[in-house]
């Protein structure tokens, strides 16, 4: 039955996609789906272009990249083409939990023939490696409490050179309809059927990402809306 939770305050439901008793087909399958879903949505272009605009001005070296909690590869994948396309410098490379998205990942590299490491990393529970000029987390946040999420953000500021970008949901009712429909119209999963409109009920709205980076020490971080129904949150070391 369809219903419509109250959005006024978050609501955090488990994920199918969380579980790790998830069958491997299914899995798979959702992480397609998950794909689709992030072209449409445009969450690499969400990303790209202040990783172009910084890329574009440090022509010394090329830019280190690691997209923390990559899931399935598709949105590192998408920015190590555009960076190919625009002729710049890029290193890119995803950490995950899950060693099914990792390896969905790399044969998709693989396929691509594209030069995107893929390794396994639990960013809530062990130290990000060092090294990394910028920072991605797309569509991670939401997933967390607000504890977690502090934890994660102090993390990201901590290991990042130069740049931290995380692109995530925005609770609001025409984001919870527009997932509704969206996951069914690109994507014939039953987890991404669920799981779509329930991650809108537990993201996050505008201000309450600003309190989290300032409770975090993001000092000067910068949230603003993005199309559809998204978040870019932006931190430069000063």
């Amino acid at each position: 039955m369809f219903w419509i939770p109250q959005l006024k305050q978050r609501r955090r439901l488990p994920e199918l996609m969380d579980q790790p008793d998830l069958d491997a087909a299914h899995h798979l399958h959702a992480l397609r789906g998950l794909e689709r879903i992030n072209r449409w949505s445009g969450s690499s272009r969400i990303l790209w272009a202040p990783l172009r605009a910084l890329a574009q001005a440090q022509s010394t070296r090329p830019l280190r990249l690691l997209d923390v909690a990559s899931g399935g590869g598709d949105v590192p994948l998408s920015l190590w083409r555009k960076a190919r396309q625009a002729g710049l410098p890029l290193l890119i490379e995803g950490g995950d939990l899950s060693p099914r998205a990792i390896a969905h990942a790399r044969q998709k590299a693989e396929r691509l023939g594209a030069e995107v490491r893929f390794f396994q990393l639990d960013a809530l529970n062990s130290d990000l490696p060092a090294g990394y000029d910028v920072i991605t987390c797309s569509l991670f946040l939401h997933h967390l409490d607000e504890d977690q999420a502090r934890e994660l953000l102090r993390r990201l500021e901590a290991a990042a050179g130069r740049l931290v970008l995380i692109n995530d949901l925005r609770r609001s009712l025409g984001g919870f309809l527009l997932a509704y429909l969206g996951t069914r119209m690109l994507s014939t999963s039953h987890v991404v059927h669920f799981d779509g409109p329930i991650s809108v009920a537990a993201a996050f709205t505008l201000e309450e990402v600003r309190q989290l980076a300032t409770q975090a020490g993001l000092a000067g971080a910068v949230v603003q809306k993005r199309w559809p129904c998204r978040f870019l949150l932006s931190w430069r070391r000063p």
